[in-house]
């Protein structure tokens, strides 16, 4: 028998990989060989976040490393594109077949699905995709596109059928879902627990040297610091449970110019790439509430951000691909601020989040959400520049959670398939959930104004120009109807200060 081929895609790297496991059932290790290549064309898609390269290059590389101490034969190659690198290595060693498993995303999976075959001659065994949980269960299976469905129901789903927090059938403490507690703002005195640092060796730091010399990117790779194997993800994991998962929930919405992470798990980057699996991380948090080490709202917040968002928004790329890059339900047609790529703008909790963003690749989902996409969605700004703003920021992005997220959640421009409302808030509500409006030229406290915080001026205008749809919405029937508080006077100056900002982005 011939050598069987196993490629491996970059952001699949579980301990266990399924096409690894098929193939040696087949043929028997010493004679499979593998496969990962790094691909030029595919690192130059987006201006990628340099500390998101880093993590992911040197991901692979120990990944490899890995796989050869475990007796495995494995190339790791660089080319120009996938199928350059496909070609050489089928090229010289002449394998038989090749296993793959499907891609996380719509075009990789059409990749393998279309031309994968033809480019490397040889049968091709494509497997199903292990790393969500929906690849195992699909709570909707025959579920009708134009059917709307709600988060809040398919985690429930979720929960039934993983058996998660379930005590007799019935939710863990009474309630499915602790939102309602997880609203603090967050105390001056409290204790703000630093995230584990991973210190780079000989492989990472060779990435970092390759990556810093290169002239493509966002950032700086200098002060790297994140996991790069599954022992380092489980070590950050376990640092979670210990130090941040008792107070996560509570303070799960909060915003602070003190710090960057707050109680959050940060390990997005590491499950989107295959070092953790979700169900390991749900039902490690699921024991520390049986254990009493954290409370049901900070472990039912965990869980729903895994159980429910993660696999929902997985859920809705695949059921809303290729038409949701074409989504655009508010016509929001203006370009990008400049200041997004610089930080430079006078609005506090923008400049605090951009700077996160540029310098470290992350800010946690309520900065994402209530000040990124709020700001985006009341400006009017073009959903798809938003998306790859998204794309080229954050370490842990790819295009399967970022289009439903941002387009769907964020900007609310799927005609409401992913999320029930348009997430749209004044500055009233960042002055409550942080402490960014203190420090900040404008006034949080004025809808219009020179003073008044462009995020309550742009608030109100964005009622007043889509009232008549905002009004049919249940859920935002109090916000629209808080408009009858403004006279003809004041919709008039709203508008006229929203006009002349927006001009001016």
């Amino acid at each position: 028998m011939g050598q069987t081929a196993v490629w491996i895609l970059g952001d699949q790297l579980p301990e266990n990989h399924p096409a690894l496991q098929a193939a040696e059932a087949e043929a028997g290790k010493e004679n499979v060989r593998v496969l990962l290549v790094q691909s030029q064309a595919r690192t130059h898609k987006q201006p990628y976040h340099r500390r998101k390269l880093v993590l992911l290059f040197s991901a692979m590389r120990h990944y490899a490393a890995e796989l050869r101490a475990r007796g495995y034969q494995v190339d790791y190659l660089k080319a120009p594109t996938f199928g350059a690198g496909l070609r050489q290595f089928v090229q010289e060693q002449q394998p038989d077949r090749l296993f793959t498993m499907a891609a996380s995303e719509f075009n990789g999976r059409s990749f393998q699905q279309h031309q994968l075959a033809s480019i490397v001659g040889i049968p091709v065994t494509l497997l199903p995709n292990t790393q969500f949980l929906v690849g195992q269960y699909d709570p909707y299976p025959n579920q009708n596109n134009d059917k709307k469905v709600v988060m809040e129901n398919f985690y429930r789903e979720m929960r039934r059928h993983f058996d998660v927090l379930l005590e007799d059938g019935e939710p863990a403490g009474g309630e499915w879902n602790y939102d309602k507690e997880n609203r603090k703002s967050l105390p001056k005195e409290i204790e703000l627990p630093d995230l584990p640092r991973f210190e780079p060796d000989s492989v990472t730091q060779e990435v970092m040297d390759e990556v810093a010399a290169s002239d493509h990117g966002i950032g700086v790779v200098d002060g790297f610091d994140l996991a790069v194997t599954r022992q380092q993800a489980l070590a950050a994991f376990d640092d979670f449970l210990a130090h941040r998962l008792p107070n996560f929930g509570a303070y799960e919405d909060a915003m602070t110019e003190r710090h960057a992470t707050l109680f959050h798990s940060v390990l997005s980057p590491y499950l989107n790439i295959g070092l953790l699996e979700p169900l390991e991380l749900i039902e490690g948090a699921a024991m520390a509430y049986t254990a009493g080490d954290a409370p049901i709202n900070s472990v039912e917040g965990f869980v729903r951000q895994i159980l429910g968002w993660r696999e929902y928004i997985y859920w809705q790329y695949w059921r809303q691909m290729p038409k949701l890059v074409e989504q655009n339900s508010w016509e929001a047609k203006r370009p990008l601020p400049d200041f997004f790529w610089s930080a430079d703008t006078d609005l506090n909790c923008l400049r605090h989040v951009i700077e996160r963003a540029i310098g470290a690749g992350y800010n946690h989902h309520i900065e994402r959400l209530m000040v990124l996409c709020n700001f985006c969605l009341l400006a009017g700004i073009e959903p798809m520049a938003v998306n790859s703003w998204f794309l080229a920021h954050y370490i842990d992005a790819y295009e399967w959670v970022m289009l439903p997220n941002v387009l769907g959640m964020g900007l609310n421009a799927d005609g409401g398939q992913t999320a029930t409302k348009p997430y749209i808030a004044s500055a009233n509500y960042i002055n409550k959930m942080g402490d960014y409006c203190g420090g900040c030229r404008f006034n949080h406290k004025q809808r219009h104004g020179e003073d008044a915080c462009p995020f309550s001026f742009l608030y109100w205008n964005f009622l007043l120009q889509h009232e008549e749809i905002l009004r049919a919405n249940p859920r935002l029937g109090p916000n629209v109807l808080g408009l009858r508080y403004l006279d003809d006077d004041e919709r008039t100056a709203v508008r006229h200060q929203a006009q002349q900002f927006l001009q001016n982005l």
